[in-house]
């Protein structure tokens, strides 16, 4: 199998952002991006699949954004984590959640988009910018940097370290343009899908088993 058809085989069974699969229709507005960074706080201590549960019964019961989040009780965002299943760290997270919708609106208006001006194209900025956010390291940060390139495109091709990790096992090069050049051939959807679906096979051997490797 040729690297291409790999990729093109990738894409179509594992193409799926992560904030898809957390219900989140992502654009350049101020609500889809709030949750695409609570999807990432999530994200860093626990496995996708429960972050993504979790992050959907969040917004389920309504705190789809900062001033929603703020004004949902302690217990009711501990309550929606349980509900997701996620449970070890939920009374910790709850209070994250509440003191990171606070810094949101304190420093940006709720509106993620001030944070992109900010940083102008320069990653360490914005990075350094997301990880102010209470509960938030670098990895998390570098989640939400993968997916939101979908709509900044100043960002992309973005491929982190987990990404390039799942390329490695693939057999598929590990140069981010190079990827970015075979995903653009095999598929119009951008490097956040190519960027996910690579992730999943750096977390799942079955889906490295499932596509297989270029010859």
């Amino acid at each position: 199998m040729t690297a291409r058809r790999t990729v093109e085989v990738l894409l179509s069974r594992y193409g799926t952002t992560y904030a898809a699969e957390a219900g989140i229709q992502l654009r350049n507005t101020p609500q889809p991006l709030y949750q695409l960074l609570v999807s990432n706080l999530l994200s860093a201590r626990i496995r996708a699949s429960v972050a993504v549960a979790a992050a959907r019964a969040l917004f389920g019961h309504g705190m789809r954004s900062p001033d929603r989040m703020i004004g949902a009780t302690w217990q009711q965002r501990v309550d929606a984590l349980g509900e997701g299943g996620y449970q070890r760290y939920d009374e910790r997270t709850a209070t994250q959640l509440g003191d990171g919708a606070q810094l949101l609106l304190v420093e940006y208006g709720g509106d993620l988009r001030r944070l992109r001006r900010e940083a102008d194209g320069d990653l360490d900025i914005l990075r350094s910018g997301l990880r102010r956010t209470p509960g938030m390291g670098p990895a998390g940060a570098d989640i939400f940097v993968r997916e939101v390139q979908a709509v900044w495109p100043e960002t992309a091709p973005f491929l982190d370290a987990k990404a390039l990790q799942g390329a490695e096992k693939l057999g598929l090069p590990t140069s981010p343009a190079e990827l970015a050049r075979l995903a653009e051939q095999a598929d119009d959807r951008g490097p956040a899908v190519l960027a996910a679906a690579l992730v999943r096979a750096a977390l799942d051997k079955h889906v490295v088993e499932d596509v297989g490797a270029p010859a």
